[in-house]
């Protein structure tokens, strides 16, 4: 059953029964057996077209990870509170390999649609909380980033590895990460670190905004408060 949950990835989030068993490398009677009781599980779901993604209850069972959980109750007051002050996607993602992983979102009807969700995966390289997770990550991540393929959503999304050193370079040297209609033309994402007991980066903190309303410089100091706020919950934990 695993090989056919590992079939999805940031670049496969929906798969034709056929591409699922073509991708876990197993036979199609096999694949189909499986995805039938992750179905009736509710790991797996199937929309309209016959395609299959990951389900809500297998998102939900991720969110009880230990790694997230703690970080997750630490940081909901505070992101409420940011949510309060700017009305604005308020999210909370930590680092998995290569990609972010969303643990926790806040949105209003008001706020400008986002593509993330809770349990969502996304790369590095292309997301304001990834690129602060991404230059505070362990040494030689960036390079690693930097010699794949930079996957691109947007025209304005990084792919080339000197822009992305660049970036990184900035955001340690200001705390903060501002992803620019990276993922959408619409939004704009201010990242901040959020930092364990004993001062590693285990996640990051952000609000995202519409792009086109100048407001990011305004909102750095909020998210920054907020981050720290997090940060000092955990040590004292």
């Amino acid at each position: 059953m695993l090989a056919v949950l590992d079939a999805f990835d940031a670049s496969h989030r929906s798969l034709s029964l056929t591409a699922l068993a073509r991708r876990a490398g197993l036979p199609l009677a096999t694949a189909h057996r499986l995805v039938a009781s992750l179905t009736r599980w509710g790991a797996l779901e199937r929309d309209t077209s016959g395609a299959y993604h990951i389900g809500l209850r297998l998102w939900e069972v991720a969110t009880l990870s230990p790694r997230g959980v703690g970080v997750r109750e630490a940081a909901l007051p505070f992101m409420e509170d940011l949510y309060e002050a700017t009305h604005e996607n308020v999210q909370l993602a930590v680092r998995d390999g290569l990609e972010v992983v969303y643990v926790e979102l806040i949105s209003g009807r008001s706020a400008v649609h986002v593509r993330t969700r809770v349990g969502s995966r996304w790369p590095l390289h292309a997301t304001g909380v990834g690129l602060v997770l991404l230059a505070y990550g362990p040494p030689g991540l960036g390079e690693r980033v930097c010699a794949r393929p930079m996957r691109r959503f947007t025209e304005r999304t990084i792919q080339d590895p000197a822009r992305l050193r660049a970036t990184l370079a900035e955001v340690r040297r200001t705390g903060i990460a501002v992803s620019d209609r990276q993922i959408t033309m619409d939004g704009l994402s201010i990242a901040a670190p959020v930092r364990g007991p004993r001062g590693e980066v285990v996640a990051s903190l952000s609000v995202v905004v519409p792009a086109a309303e100048g407001r990011a410089p305004g909102l750095i100091p909020a998210v920054r408060v907020a981050a720290h706020g997090i940060s000092r919950t955990l040590a004292a934990g």
